[in-house]
């Protein structure tokens, strides 16, 4: 049988969302009855919404637009923007923290609230970027995206994902919280992409520039072997262009030089790697490149405003206190 190798490269977007640890939940289920408007607050979540039924209005804090949602489409707020829904624009909104109180919500909890008019159902959740490094790698997002209809249903992905989420919302059985974990996750990415899809060649930072041949390849080089001692001659000879318009073509579209990116992935890969109590830091430094652990200590210093050693120790109490046990960041596949 003849031997079937994959050509296909790193997936960048995979490493980085599995280097920042993303996980999704879903915090309740809504009926609202007209009138209604919830405010939500701005926060480390980014928030998602799947429209179930009815109609709604979303408007962020501090802008004067707002947009019209509708049955079958999917809303996701980037973090830290604080926000509202409602029936009608001028329906004055509730904090949802006052109307949840204490409760951790989750599959089973139903928000019912409103005057009694028409209903708005809603399937609601977040996104949490565990790592602390996430902000430079998100930035590129913008403050929502929403997927309509038509373009969920052009997306077989993404209409069967909302589909499940929705039944194991509806009819939540054994299993179904593990079961929803994995298929929020698979949204946020789907949301991505579709609103990639509509963006112009040359813009949204480094997501975008995963569409560009030549500038992809190079991404997905540098995420395939960060330990690589890369230089820009030798990015630029592995993707077919000249050092100079390769420089400037990586800088316009990712958002920062190719050094730069190279060294703020390796140090976000070495924090990921402190993370497991069984990394010496020398290891670490090894694995993502670095000549010694000294050259490294230094450089983690610089861009996160802490050694190693106290970033070891305050990511060791934090598992503890989530109670999960210390994770390896991923160093791309080979």
């Amino acid at each position: 049988m003849p031997l079937i190798l994959d050509t296909t490269g790193t997936d960048v977007l995979a490493d980085v969302l599995d280097s920042l640890r993303l996980k999704g939940r879903i915090f309740c289920r809504c009926e609202l009855s007209a009138p209604w408007a919830l405010g939500f607050a701005s926060g480390d979540f980014s928030h998602f919404h799947v429209i179930e039924g009815g109609t709604c209005w979303l408007r962020l804090q501090g802008k004067r637009d707002a947009v019209a949602l509708e049955a079958g489409e999917l809303l996701l707020v980037t973090r830290g923007h604080a926000y509202q829904l409602s029936d009608e624009l001028a329906t004055p909104p509730i904090p949802l923290a006052e109307l949840v109180g204490n409760s951790p919500g989750g599959l089973r909890a139903m928000l019912r609230h409103g005057g009694g008019g028409e209903v708005t159902d809603l399937i609601c959740g977040a996104f949490e970027f565990e790592s602390p490094h996430a902000k430079p790698f998100l930035t590129v997002l913008p403050e929502w995206i929403r997927v309509k209809k038509d373009e969920r249903r052009g997306n077989a992905w993404l209409d069967a994902t909302i589909g499940f989420l929705t039944r194991e919302t509806q009819h939540p059985d054994v299993g179904a919280t593990t079961i929803t974990t994995s298929l929020t996750a698979v949204l946020f990415v789907e949301a991505i992409r579709t609103w990639l899809k509509e963006q112009p060649p040359g813009t949204a930072g480094w997501l975008g520039a995963l569409r560009d041949p030549s500038i992809g390849a190079a991404l997905g080089l540098i995420h395939e072997a960060p330990d690589k001692q890369w230089t820009v001659p030798a990015l630029s000879a592995a993707v077919g262009l000249s050092r100079s318009p390769f420089a400037a073509k990586f800088t316009a579209l990712v958002g920062q030089s190719p050094m730069a990116y190279l060294k703020r992935w390796r140090l976000q890969l070495g924090a990921g790697l402190l993370r497991d109590e069984g990394v010496a830091l020398s290891s670490a430094a090894e694995q993502v490149g670095y000549e010694s652990a000294a050259a490294f200590s230094r450089a983690f210093t610089r861009e996160f405003g802490m050694s190693p050693g106290r970033y070891r120790r305050g990511g060791a109490v934090a598992e503890a206190r989530n109670g999960s046990k210390p994770r390896t960041a991923r160093r791309g596949r080979r």
